[in-house]
């Protein structure tokens, strides 16, 4: 037996890292579907969906916890076990910026949103899409990462319009007749679902450079 099929026989598989990167990017999109439904609910249905939201957070951290675990048991991975490492901290800081801005709805009480925050959900969800997209890609992207390049720049645009609307919206804030009170808080929000939308970019990035190693 040569020693390379030696090793592989010897070497734990690698093949489930990239089932447990959908997995979580399943997840996000699935609080991303929440995100979009909780800025067009009424104040007593955003509670119950700010819960769902974060279950889908529990969800993701103990999938999270299964890939950096797998990573430390691994001898061999589909990729650099440093890109996985990010790709999965990545995800995690998505999940966790949809589920404080959705808290910091419920925690701030504001006594309304403006229509650029449904906008900007919107955004977020759509970019949960195209990272789901890009991680399903993964697997065949030696045969083709056509797909995976797609969704990254659909991710930059969605930044793009993300940092539009932002500004677009804290200029809204300050010229506008609102109480100082509230525009501290939809200034809290807003800045955290910013966050969410560049948090996406930089996963687009960390997918990108994969597959400029690897494809």
């Amino acid at each position: 037996m040569k020693i390379n099929n030696l090793l592989s026989f010897f070497t734990p598989r690698d093949s489930k890292f990239i089932p447990l990167l959908k997995e979580t990017a399943v997840i996000l999109v699935d609080a991303g579907i929440l995100m979009e439904r909780f800025f067009h609910a009424m104040d007593k249905q955003q509670k119950e969906i700010s819960g769902m939201i974060k279950e889908q957070e529990s969800k993701a951290d103990r999938t999270t916890g299964r890939i950096f675990k797998a990573l430390n048991e691994s001898f061999i991975t589909p990729f650099d076990r440093e890109d996985i490492h990010e790709l999965a901290n990545n995800l995690d800081d998505v999940m966790d910026s949809i589920n404080r801005s959705v808290r910091k709805v419920i925690t701030h009480s504001p006594d309304e949103l403006p229509k650029y925050f449904k906008k900007m959900a919107s955004i977020i969800r759509r970019g949960t899409e195209e990272i789901a997209t890009a991680i399903d890609g993964l697997a065949a992207m030696k045969q083709s990462d056509k797909n995976i390049r797609k969704s990254c720049k659909e991710i930059k645009k969605l930044e793009e319009q993300a940092d539009d609307l932002y500004e677009e919206g804290i200029i809204d804030l300050f010229h506008g007749n609102l109480k100082p009170i509230e525009i501290f808080k939809l200034k809290e929000i807003l800045q955290e679902m910013e966050k969410a939308a560049n948090k996406i970019n930089h996963t687009g990035k960390v997918l990108k450079t994969i597959i400029v190693k690897y494809a």
